[in-house]
């Protein structure tokens, strides 16, 4: 079968909710993959930065192998000898006290929204049904019922009323007007560090300075949706350690799962975590032994290879070339950390779409957001070299009218 053959079976019998480049791939290796017809590509989307370690790590496959020869799943009705170890392993990464296994980023969230308002009820003394939740505009946590709910993105909210009540929106960035939605039953702050879907927006720096502050002198839980910022992505292991904050809340997920198996968390303190008793929430397969033995070896690969810093390095490099084209017609901005980085191009250009096409045909996947931008988030084991190969070609095609 053809490249066209698939597409064409994906589009007869599959839901249109997604609209990807017309590529069909088939295998991957670290930070390349490969299609159907034999072409070779860079992946510099990283699915979403679920791939950090890159695809088909060998470390993280040994350990997914060794764990399906034992065992895969038991539900939460039974204990299993990889889910308290992995527990501690990411307690201890965190600096939290408590972890809360699920499957994706998406449950990942809700968890964090449940303990947030039974937080608020039982420790803090809101009234029964009356907990509030700030957000930003122009976030990005999920796409369940509850979560596009609070999205501003109309096409995220379209046919899928009534809405779930209890949140209020601000302007990401904005202290004042956070200051201003804060109340007596205020539960917490779910915010995205820097918001990836929104295009890679990075915040004023003494912006979580001051969250921080106000969240704890208001006793409200600050909730950090590190999803896609998280586990090195930007050059440190959390994004949050750019703003010198520690948020009550990390929400984890994407990399945790090292590219092989969905995985996700909620981390927290003990004082928040324990508002869950038995039968309070659950997932059958949270905290399944696969997953959890995947994780563990996917946060060793992290942490022993130096993934953050790596990052770190590389984002430098990425920007500073790239900022270079800034003024040529094509690239209005470019911005980023580590290896999370966003290329404006310009209205007059024409659509961001049409050069991540130009893109593909030059051997680099990237996809666009939001019509005018384009995101670039490679895994994070690239080396050097891939580093310029790919530079080499974007500033080729960020370059042409």
């Amino acid at each position: 079968m053809q490249a066209a053959d698939y597409i064409t079976l994906e589009e007869r019998f599959g839901a249109h909710n997604y609209h990807p480049l017309p590529v069909v791939l088939t295998k991957g290796d670290g930070v390349w993959v490969e299609d159907v017809e034999g072409n070779r590509y860079m992946d510099m989307l990283s699915a979403y930065s679920a791939v950090n370690q890159g695809h088909n790590n060998p470390r993280i496959l040994a350990a997914a192998h060794r764990q399906l020869d034992r065992l895969t799943l038991t539900s939460r009705a039974f204990h299993n000898d990889q889910l308290g170890p992995f527990c501690e392993q990411l307690a201890q990464l965190t600096g939290m006290d408590k972890i809360l296994p699920m499957n994706t980023g998406a449950e990942a969230v809700e968890t964090a929204i449940k303990a947030a308002r039974r937080w608020a009820y039982d420790i803090k003394g809101v009234p029964e049904n009356s907990a509030e939740i700030i957000v930003c505009s122009n976030n990005f946590h999920g796409r369940t019922t509850t979560i596009v709910s609070f999205s501003t993105e109309a096409s995220n909210q379209r046919g899928f009323g009534p809405l779930t009540p209890g949140f209020r929106v601000v302007p990401f960035g904005d202290i004042e007007a956070f200051g201003q939605a804060i109340n007596a039953n205020t539960a917490a702050f779910l915010v995205e560090p820097i918001q990836g879907e929104a295009g890679v927006l990075i915040p004023p720096t003494d912006y979580f300075p001051r969250v921080r502050e106000l969240c704890s002198t208001n006793n409200v839980l600050l909730m950090a949706d590190e999803i896609q910022t998280g586990l090195g992505r930007t050059g440190r292991l959390f994004a949050c350690e750019h703003e010198g904050i520690r948020p009550d809340i990390y929400v984890l997920g994407k990399a945790l799962g090292g590219g092989v198996v969905p995985i996700s968390a909620m981390a927290a303190s003990k004082e928040v975590m324990d508002v869950f008793d038995p039968g309070s929430h659950g997932s059958t397969f949270g905290g399944n032994p696969l997953a959890c033995a995947v994780a563990r070896e996917a946060l060793n690969v992290i942490m022993d290879e130096g993934l953050p810093a790596r990052a770190e390095a590389h984002g430098k490099v990425f920007r500073s070339r790239l900022q270079g084209l800034i003024g040529n017609g094509i690239v209005g901005a470019v911005r980023g950390r580590g290896l999370l980085n966003a290329v404006d191009i310009l209205p007059q250009a024409g659509a961001a779409r049409g050069f991540c096409e130009r893109l593909r045909s030059a051997g680099i996947l990237a996809k666009e957001t939001h019509q005018t931008i384009i995101r670039f988030a490679p895994p994070l084991v690239l080396s050097s070299a891939d580093l310029e190969w790919a530079l080499d070609r974007i500033e080729m095609v960020l370059s042409a009218s």
